[in-house]
């Protein structure tokens, strides 16, 4: 049996409010056009106070259930991506499970940021083409905003990331016409691990959150731009190729390229290396910024509900983020 895994509904949800660039102008030394320039972001969604990161994707979840079309009782695994749970633990993925009134079901959390989706699609792909599982709830969904530095310290973080959230129903495709996930592809090198990353609070101390913690800002997200920019150009489109000579296909076979919403400067670097056209690279981060695990699903929604997506097109993913984790998906939709 040919069994793949497909996606038979997807939804997204982000927040109301929206916070442009101009906003920022008046909480820190930045302007409209320098934050363009850099990262070819316009506005961002953030939630308003007690909003969290289970709330979104409980959101996106009920969208995608009713896309789907199966009842909610139908659903027999959760997994969540995020970097940002409502608490330190447990994840979201049981917050989920909860506020959508499920049975006693497994829940999974995956923790690889950036990369996380393509992460949790890998898993899910794994547990659907083996039987365990025939209707997988994935859910990536980040809340950003409310740990970020609005000083002029901060402002280079502080004007990427927004929040968000997408869910798909996954199941099982018994027929051979070719359709499904074809294949995923995750990789990791964690020497570069702090040159992106949450330092703080951390278990190596003891106790872990003190009065110098909050002087010294180290719970901030910290990002060494330049090294993030050079393997994130690099490493997408190598994630790519890999991809596609796994499944004995050429870059003109592709019909969409969704790329994680970091930067559009990265993606328009990947999109010259791959010499991909840029009217087949999905670009969105002008509207909702960097919503990290997230972004990617939230870019699949958007480009199926314009109809951007079509039978039999072939759809490549590709991510890079903090660890240093980066990673490659193929499906033919």
């Amino acid at each position: 049996m040919n069994r793949r895994t497909i996606i038979t509904g997807i939804g997204h949800f982000v927040p109301p409010r929206v916070v442009t660039n101009f906003d920022l102008e008046k909480l820190m030394n930045t302007s409209d056009e320098w934050i363009r320039q850099r990262s070819g972001i316009v506005e961002r969604r953030h939630v308003e106070p007690g909003v969290g990161t289970s709330d979104l994707a409980y959101e996106a979840s009920r969208v995608a259930i009713r896309s789907a079309g199966i009842e909610k009782s139908e659903i027999d695994l959760i997994i969540a991506a995020t970097l940002s749970p409502d608490h330190y633990f447990p994840g979201i993925g049981v917050q989920v499970q909860a506020k959508l009134g499920l049975a006693p079901i497994g829940a999974i959390d995956i923790r690889n940021q950036c990369s996380g989706f393509i992460y949790a699609l890998s898993v899910a792909d794994q547990y659907v083409r083996t039987g365990a599982h025939k209707k997988i709830l994935l859910v990536a969904a980040e809340v950003q905003s409310t740990n970020l530095d609005y000083s002029d310290s901060g402002r280079d973080m502080a004007v990427l990331f927004g929040d968000g959230a997408a869910a798909l129903i996954l199941e099982p495709h018994d027929q051979n016409d070719g359709r499904g996930i074809l294949s995923t592809h995750l990789f990791a090198d964690g020497r570069h691990a702090s040159d992106l990353w949450l330092e703080k609070p951390s278990c190596l101390d003891k106790p872990c959150v003190t009065e110098e913690l909050a002087r010294t800002k180290k719970f901030f997200p910290y990002m060494d731009g330049k090294n993030v920019f050079k393997n994130a150009s690099e490493k997408m489109p190598e994630a790519v190729r890999i991809a596609l000579q796994h499944n004995g296909l050429k870059v003109e076979d592709v019909s969409l390229l969704i790329p994680h919403q970091a930067n559009d400067r990265i993606t328009q670097m990947v999109a010259h290396n791959l010499k991909i056209p840029l009217e087949k690279v999905i670009r969105n981060i002008h509207k909702y910024g960097n919503t990290t695990a997230a972004s990617i699903p939230i870019a699949l929604a958007e480009s199926i509900q314009e109809g951007r997506v079509k039978a039999g097109d072939i759809i490549v993913l590709t991510a890079f983020g903090s660890g240093y984790t980066w990673a490659s998906a193929v499906l033919r939709w």
